[in-house]
């Protein structure tokens, strides 16, 4: 049982550090090695200094979408592993954890919805009328997204699986 719940609770980590990176890095869209967009700024590698400068993205409706289903991705995987440590000490022998299962299964289709409109409009989302998005290739943190689905939705009926023994 033990082994059991170690595995749950690190796979819910390794997906809850995945979204994390997904959301917050810079890489949803690769033009170039040195230009690349993520779901926040449009960054440039500067040669002569040596970093990136990056400037806000272009708002649209499809891209405060996928932030926003992003954003809710986070926080339910969070809540759900927050309230998974509660329930461990709170519910009694034989409960079922489906509160947190509930969370985790609503992440990983806040998740796929997410990835599916970056994935289908991501010509309005990019707003590159000068640029050819043959051009360009999805970057690892969509990957990332993509991946964390299957996660997700496991780990959440696994939640509604277990139950709590003594």
């Amino acid at each position: 049982m033990a082994c059991l719940l170690v595995s749950i609770t690190v796979l819910h980590l390794v997906t809850l550090a995945m979204l994390f990176i997904a959301t917050l890095e810079k890489s949803w869209w690769v033009w170039t090695e040195s230009e690349i967009t993520d779901l926040w700024h449009n960054c440039f590698y500067m040669n002569t200094t040596q970093t990136w400068v990056c400037a806000t993205t272009t708002e649209s409706d499809w891209l405060q979408s996928v932030q926003a289903l992003m954003i809710l991705s986070v926080v339910f995987s969070s809540v759900s592993f927050l309230v998974f440590l509660g329930q461990l000490f709170i519910l009694s022998r034989g409960s079922v954890f489906y509160f947190t299962g509930l969370c985790q299964a609503f992440a990983g289709f806040t998740d796929f919805a997410a990835c599916l409109i970056f994935t289908f409009h991501r010509e309005e989302i990019l707003q590159k009328g000068s640029r050819d998005l043959n051009k360009g290739h999805f970057g690892y943190c969509v990957i990332l997204a993509w991946l964390c689905i299957p996660l997700l939705l496991v780990s959440g009926v696994l939640y509604l699986h277990l139950r709590k023994k003594q």
